[in-house]
């Protein structure tokens, strides 16, 4: 494959683990593609397979222990470039703003967390922690 052909084939053709690992969303493919296999990643609602092309236009939703997240493509890329080059593939959908500005006023993914040095929960405070989470009363 000549590189005029290999340039001609990232601008239009990409695969959605190679789109989100370039795009700078997961760290390495295989932990895109495991995303994608868990149900983590949507297309325009649907869940999809790994292989799945990407196009111009569609939104793609992401969920990750980290953030949740609905984008929309606006280029394709099979090579893993920069953040700002990265940035540049995607725009972040105007509702998804307004739920991940709104989840970091309340607070809202911050409820479990553990001060940092604290150490394990003592056998009180897991007692504590599983009579306050769980749904059984």
């Amino acid at each position: 494959m000549s590189k005029v052909e290999r340039e001609e084939t990232e601008d239009t053709k990409s695969r959605l683990d190679k789109w989100l690992w370039a795009a700078r969303f997961f760290k390495t493919r295989s932990l895109a593609t495991n995303a994608i296999d868990t149900g983590k990643v949507h297309i325009d609602g649907d869940r999809i397979k790994p292989a799945k092309e990407v196009h111009l236009g569609q939104v793609i939703h992401i969920r990750n222990r980290d953030f949740e997240i609905e984008v929309e493509v606006l280029a394709l890329s099979n090579i893993r470039k920069g953040a700002p080059e990265a940035a540049l593939l995607y725009k972040e959908t105007p509702a998804s703003i307004a739920k991940r500005e709104k989840a970091k006023a309340t607070g809202e993914g911050e409820h479990a967390q553990r001060d940092r040095g604290m150490g394990r929960p003592t056998k009180r405070q897991l007692r504590d922690i599983k009579k306050f989470t769980s749904s059984a009363y």
